[in-house]
């Protein structure tokens, strides 16, 4: 098993970092990690599928024991952004209308789990993931933002070295440093790139990618009540993040953009004797990064403090999940996960660029058991289509109106898995 895992870790780690990722779910968060995670509703605080445990709640590490996982999903989203009401001065192009959000319209992202018991009580282990991040990659210019084809490109990694500690019989805890990639592009923002917005106006858009770094750390505990019901919680700090420098004249705090402190709750409970349900309770605080937190709405340029952002706020998300067995080589799963769109109608126009308005999530989910303790699993999400509609979402000095949005996703996960505790 040491041997794989050594020749996985480099490949998988030069994979990550080329693939082309993206995702809004959960705001920019996935709804889960894990493909079997990802087929109960991305529920799994008290109770871990796999060895991605460090990502949701680094004390499962200890229940998954020796194992490796490798997944990898395919996404696609289907995004579109229009203008409607708006009224520039006569000479002016008439930018009402729908605008495609799609010419990029495929993504991929995988992931890579591995746990090792030490002893009876101590587990260790590493998560490498993406953090979701957000994509448009519209087929033609949006004239109030720019004049070359708009879009952005935000893409995440983790690697999570993982400790959990099992203290007496009923509880763990666990602790896990995040140790954070990101990089970012921005295109066809041009009518922003001037003295007049921007306190840097050459590095607004089209500056090509830039990258950050950054680390914070996750929590979490996981109690065994009696033999039917697990609880669970987890806390992520904030990850705080070198700034995208070649974006300092766009994001606020120039160019700084960390990723936000997120928390949880759950809940495995065992209503049957091959039948499990999980329930989850997220919060994520949007509103504790200025970059994407600050209204678009703000005077000051940007670049700067108080310089206009996406208007995203905190969201709570709810997941629920449900594990059946239907034999000893057969698991089957579902679930669902609502979460709320983290910015009003109000904030529609910069968020062209970031369309994070789906709500709500189907998921689907399996796992076939191979002999050697090997597994397969995948997972199938669907998130449903959603429309925003702004309200004086444009500014008069642009011609007022309303920037309006709609969203809805498919991805297919699959991942195999290396559990050396079965023979």
């Amino acid at each position: 098993m040491n041997m794989m895992v050594r020749r996985l870790f480099p490949v998988v780690l030069a994979f990550l970092f080329i693939v082309n990722s993206s995702f809004a779910t959960d705001g920019y968060f996935l709804t889960g990690y894990g493909t079997k995670q990802q087929g109960q509703g991305g529920a799994g605080i008290a109770r871990p599928g796999d060895s991605l445990a460090g990502a949701t709640n680094p004390a499962g590490l200890f229940a998954v024991g020796n194992r490796v996982d490798f997944g990898l999903t395919l996404f696609r989203p289907v995004r579109f952004g229009a203008i409607a009401g708006n009224q520039l001065p006569p000479g002016y192009p008439n930018v009402n209308g729908t605008y495609d959000a799609n010419r990029v319209a495929n993504f991929e992202l995988p992931e890579l789990g591995y746990s090792r018991l030490y002893k009876s009580r101590l587990a260790l282990g590493v998560a490498i993931y993406g953090n979701g991040g957000l994509d448009t990659s519209y087929k033609t210019p949006i004239p109030l933002l720019g004049n070359t084809r708009g879009g952005v490109d935000l893409e995440q990694l983790f690697i999570s070295p993982t400790l959990a500690y099992k203290a007496g019989q009923h509880n763990s805890f666990g602790i896990a440093v995040n140790i954070a990639y990101q990089r970012f592009a921005a295109e066809g923002i041009q009518n922003f790139a001037n003295a007049q917005y921007s306190v840097d106006p050459a590095h607004v858009t089209n500056t090509g990618h830039s990258n950050s770094f950054g680390a914070g750390v996750r929590v979490g505990w996981i109690g065994q009540l009696n033999s039917v019901v697990s609880v669970g919680a987890t806390y992520q700090t904030k990850t705080y993040a070198t700034a995208f420098t070649r974006y300092k004249g766009l994001f606020a705090e120039g160019g700084k953009f960390d990723i936000p402190t997120n928390f949880g709750l759950g809940a495995a409970v065992k209503i049957a004797p091959r039948t499990t349900a999980l329930f989850d309770y997220e919060r994520i605080l949007y509103s504790g990064v200025k970059s994407i937190a600050n209204s678009d709405a703000n005077q000051a340029p940007l670049g700067a403090s108080n310089g206009p952002g996406f208007g995203w706020h905190s969201i709570n998300v709810v997941k629920a999940g449900l594990d059946y067995d239907v034999c000893p080589a057969l698991t089957v799963r579902g679930g669902y996960n609502h979460g709320g769109v983290p910015f009003d109608s109000s904030q529609t126009f910069f968020n062209l660029l970031a369309p994070a308005v789906v709500k709500d999530h189907l998921h689907l989910g399996a796992t076939w058991a191979l002999k050697s303790g090997k597994d397969i699993n995948i997972a199938y999400i669907h998130a449903f289509n959603n429309t925003v509609n702004g309200v004086n979402s444009i500014a008069p000095g642009n011609g007022g109106g309303n920037a309006n949005l709609s969203m809805y996703q498919n991805s297919f996960q699959v991942s195999l898995g290396w559990n050396k505790n079965k023979k």
